[in-house]
């Protein structure tokens, strides 16, 4: 994302809202440590970034492998049987995330650095799924949520989990093309903000 390149204040003698947060949370001087090269404002700015990185990034296939971790699990009896039941739904859309056509540990591979894997199975199989398919879906998976843990169930709930996957899927998705980006977009890109 470009924007959470371009951290802190504008003006360089103004403080930032986080460096702010820091110095009355944290009860310390701008400046601190004193005589050294970090500072808050230094630490204040990468704590933005990271938070900026995990939000767009790692916090969102951590939530992708939070929705699945509410379905049954593949290799179990109950598992099979949902799984079967989602092609049955699906039809061929459900290939992009049978855990038999998966290739193996799909999301093992997020520790690997292949960030956009899991998420361009999802937005691949939620591309493809017909009006009437994805309603299907919604009630296959609703049947299975655990409405004691989670609190919904029945189609809506297969709904919520849907959009949410597809969502979580998407800011994977956005976020990986990051990775494309140079100093120079993010220049363009404010430079084209500001002239309007």
């Amino acid at each position: 994302m470009i924007v959470n390149r371009h951290i802190g204040s504008e003006q360089p003698d103004q403080d930032d809202e986080l460096e702010q947060h820091l110095v009355q949370e944290l009860n310390t001087p701008l400046d601190w440590p004193e005589d050294s090269r970090l500072t808050v404002s230094h630490v204040a700015r990468v704590a933005a970034a990271a938070s900026c990185d995990t939000a767009y990034g790692q916090a969102a296939n951590g939530h992708l492998i939070d929705l699945f971790a509410a379905l049954p699990l593949p290799g179990t009896e109950e598992g099979q049987a949902f799984w079967r039941r989602i092609r049955e739904a699906g039809g061929n859309a459900a290939l992009y995330i049978d855990p038999a056509n998966m290739g193996g540990p799909s999301f093992d591979r997020l520790y690997d650095g292949n960030e956009a894997g899991v998420a361009g199975r999802v937005l691949g199989f939620l591309g493809e799924l017909t009006p009437s398919q994805r309603t299907a879906v919604a009630e296959v998976i609703g049947s299975v949520l655990d409405y004691g843990t989670i609190g919904v169930k029945g189609r809506y709930g297969g709904e919520l989990w849907l959009r949410d996957a597809e969502m979580s899927a998407w800011r994977v998705a956005l976020a990986s093309r990051r990775q494309f980006e140079t100093a120079q977009d993010r220049q363009q890109f404010f430079e084209a903000w500001r002239r309007g």
